[in-house]
This record gives structure tokens, C-alpha cells and sequence, in this order.
């Protein structure tokens, strides 16, 4: 009874840890498989899309191990893994899906940047950006 009084309070204390799943690490991999053989991204660029530090992201490289993190970093896979199937289905040639994002856009949306010049911003709107565009592209 103490030990469930314990385990409730802890999850009331810190939700989001009662509420995601126990283990992430595939989708961790999927990102880090993205990041380095699809989309070829520098280390800094995959840690700026993660939101992490060098550290941790090395860790997570060498452990391929997610173990707990905020909603920030779920929200940051989410986004990078729905960016990747947006383009998949968009544009069916691989190769052209996987450049994409470093290849200047004339849409006025990204006034002739790279969509991942967008994405350096850092933050988790941008990743939203790309992805509500990319949802709008589909249609």
C-alpha cells in the first residue's frame, strides 16, 4: 500500500513521466537512422533538431537508448519522424525525398532557404512549421 502511495504520488508530481511509454529506443533509433543515413546531418545540426546537448546526444548515439526524457524531446521525435513520412509520400524518389530539406525552396514560405535552414532555429515550432507544411502540401 505505501509502495502504490509512493509510485501515485510520483506520478502525480511529474506526469509526463507516468504517461509515456517505458521505452522509446526505436524511436530514438529511427531518428538517429534518419539523421545520419538519409538525410546526412552534421552532429550539430541532429543535436539542434533534438534539442539536446552534445553529451547527451552522444549518449544516446553510442546507447541507442532513449530512457526518460521531457515532452519537448518526445514532441521533437514525433516531428522529425512525421517529417520523414510526409516526404516519402510526397516524393516518391528517395533520393530527392531524403534532400529536400537542404535544398533552397522558392516557396514564398521559405523566401528561397533551405527547409532545414528553417529548422536550425532550434525550437519546436519550427519543426511544427515543416510539418504542418509538408500536411498542407498533401492536402
Amino acid at each position: 500500500m505505501m509502495g502504490q502511495m509512493a509510485s501515485i504520488s510520483n506520478q502525480a508530481a511529474n506526469p509526463l513521466t507516468a504517461a509515456q511509454p517505458k521505452d522509446l529506443s526505436g524511436a530514438l533509433r529511427s531518428v538517429l537512422y534518419i539523421f545520419d543515413h538519409e538525410w546526412h546531418l552534421s552532429n550539430g545540426e541532429a543535436q539542434t533538431l533534438l534539442g539536446c546537448s552534445r553529451a547527451t546526444y552522444f549518449r544516446w548515439k553510442q546507447t541507442q537508448t532513449l530512457g526518460d526524457v521531457s515532452k519537448d524531446t518526445l514532441e521533437r521525435l514525433s516531428y522529425v519522424l512525421g517529417i520523414y513520412k510526409a516526404l516519402r509520400i510526397l516524393i516518391p524518389d528517395i533520393n530527392l525525398a531524403n534532400t529536400w530539406l537542404q535544398n533552397p525552396n522558392s516557396d514564398p514560405y521559405f523566401g528561397g532557404l533551405t527547409p532545414l535552414k528553417t529548422l536550425m532555429g532550434g525550437q519546436v515550432a519550427d519543426l511544427y512549421r515543416i510539418r504542418t507544411y509538408l500536411d498542407g502540401w498533401r492536402g
